[in-house]
């Protein structure tokens, strides 16, 4: 039997046995047995029967909260029929299928609630009520409303900082029904400090999004679940890392690094990696709603032709202005140090910025990453002998680049020069030549849910050959804004509409630290700034 049936088979039973025994159970509170014999108006009656307010029945439609909601009005009813004793109120909270039938067998009159009671009841009472109540609040605000995010890593240096703290409305794009509502509250995927699950994704549902008062525009600072993160390796330091890029990169290794000998059976390679990642730190599968957040640059729309030239991205063909935070790594050349340490100060820049550093006969070489208002003033400060932008050629061939295969074309794809790509879009039909067999392959297979194989130079889609294909959702084009230090679908791909979480609206706290940028501080000029 598939265990993932089991809450699902539970949570009809218990409704199934509502509709049984509420009816005798609300009769005993002077309300028609009818009530309890309707499915949603039962618990209107239960409200009722335990003196709570009506609204209250609002919250029960959503996932996770109506849990909290339901084990509430399980242990009031319990107690309002005469279970009152804790072990009698734990029983009713954890076994309310078996609770049901015993308080209609019970000959235990109905005692009203008094309201009065709770408003002096023991300060214990009052905190664990208030406790539940601020719980329900801030989840339903969490589900429905904004979210606030931490910006762990400096892929979006230039716009937002490392140690930006956002707010994140979820309302923007349509928030997200959670498909894991078995879940500890405010916690996304671990119980923070190890590496434990913070929910069972054995009661899963469907995905589903509530209207949204926009869609995702051009530019946009958008937070997504990452859509290569249903798998991963399981270390605290390579959670949040793509673990196909994690075996690719191990499976080369295993290939003594020497990328033709891979290629000639990367399936065994794979293979072997597979097994040592999994007999060491382990790997584990994440539902869709528990993947990593990312916050990335919306850059190209659905139905797009995106393509990248010598740093400068291209939609249909015509040259999109750079949103003024864009970074690049720059190879600057100070004469001595001293000067170096005057750049640094004079742009503002700390730790983050700064890449390698290398002294030699001539000066010191510092890899920086840099906007363009910032390159142009260290060039008028006279500070730098030379910059000059990063070389990213060394990266061609390596599978580091979407779509991750070997292929003529794609081996020439670097994070500055790639493409063109058409970016999926709901109801758009390709051809499934080769080339668009492996860009979209795993949008077919693993985003849209087909069976996808290529038997005899056939391409198969649900055991039918096909040549053609038609997308059923939209898909996004992510960039981060520090364009040399970011992972982003330059490196694994489309963002499916399914995996949008919100719009990074505003930053409502920001601080550096010591260990990551020289100086600890509050950075009170970035306080309920806009994201731009």
């Amino acid at each position: 039997m598939d265990l993932t049936l089991i809450p699902w088979i539970l949570f009809l039973l218990l409704v199934l046995e509502h509709c049984i025994f509420l009816p005798g159970l609300l009769a005993k509170a002077g309300l028609p047995r009818w009530v309890g014999a309707v499915p949603g108006m039962n618990y209107w009656g239960v409200l009722r029967a335990i003196q709570r307010p009506w609204y209250w029945i609002l919250v029960l439609p959503v996932p996770g909260i109506n849990l909290i909601m339901f084990t509430v009005m399980h242990v009031e009813l319990g107690g309002a029929l005469g279970f009152k004793s804790p072990a009698e109120r734990w029983f009713s909270a954890l076994l309310p299928w078996i609770a049901l039938p015993k308080w209609a067998r019970s000959e235990s009159p109905y005692q009203a609630p008094n309201p009065a009671l709770r408003k002096v009841g023991s300060a214990w009472a009052e905190w664990r009520e208030s406790l539940v109540w601020a719980i329900v609040v801030a989840s339903m605000v969490r589900t429905l409303l904004f979210e606030a995010f931490t910006i762990p890593t400096g892929s979006m240096e230039g716009s937002m900082l490392v140690g930006d703290y956002l707010y994140v409305s979820k309302s923007a794009y349509g928030p997200k029904v959670p498909q894991t509502p078995m879940s500890v509250p405010f916690v996304h995927n671990v119980i923070p400090g190890t590496m434990w699950k913070s929910y069972n994704s054995w009661f899963s549902l469907p995905y589903y999004r509530l209207p949204g008062w926009r869609g995702v525009k051009r530019f946009d600072a958008v937070v997504f679940n990452f859509p290569h993160g249903d798998t991963i390796v399981v270390d605290p330091e390579l959670a949040g890392h793509d673990y196909y890029a994690i075996l690719r990169r191990e499976a080369i290794q295993m290939a003594g690094n020497d990328m033709e000998i891979y290629l000639q059976d990367p399936e065994r390679f794979q293979q072997e990696a597979r097994l040592k990642l999994s007999q060491g730190p382990g790997i584990q599968g994440r539902p869709l709603d528990k993947a990593e957040n990312y916050v990335k640059r919306c850059v190209g729309m659905p139905g797009d032709l995106l393509e990248i030239r010598n740093r400068l991205v291209y939609i249909n063909d015509e040259a999109l202005e750079q949103p003024e935070g864009v970074q690049f790594d720059y190879l600057i050349r100070f004469d001595q140090p001293a000067s170096a340490q005057r750049a640094y100060q004079a742009l503002g820049l700390t730790q983050v910025d700064v890449g390698s550093m290398q002294q030699d006969g001539t000066g010191l070489l510092v890899g920086l990453a840099l906007t363009e208002s910032e390159r142009n003033a260290l060039e008028r400060s006279g500070l730098a002998s030379e910059i000059a932008f990063v070389d990213n050629s060394n990266r061609r061939g390596t599978l580091e680049m979407f779509p991750n295969v070997s292929h003529p074309e794609f081996d020439e794809w670097d994070p500055d020069n790639l493409g063109p790509i058409r970016i999926p879009q709901r109801g758009l039909q390709i051809e499934l030549t080769k080339r668009n067999y492996l860009l979209y392959e795993r949008v077919i297979r693993v985003y849209e849910g087909h069976d996808l194989r290529e038997e005899n130079g056939q391409v198969l889609i649900d055991g039918t050959p096909v040549s053609t294909y038609t997308f059923s959702q939209d898909y996004f084009w992510m960039m981060g804004d520090n364009r040399h230090r970011s992972a982003d679908s330059r490196m694994w791909g489309f963002v499916p509409e399914t995996h949008l979480v919100g719009r990074a609206s505003f930053v409502w706290f920001s601080r550096q630290t010591t260990a990551q940028h020289g100086e600890s501080k509050v950075r009170w000029d970035r306080v309920f700034t806009s994201v731009k």
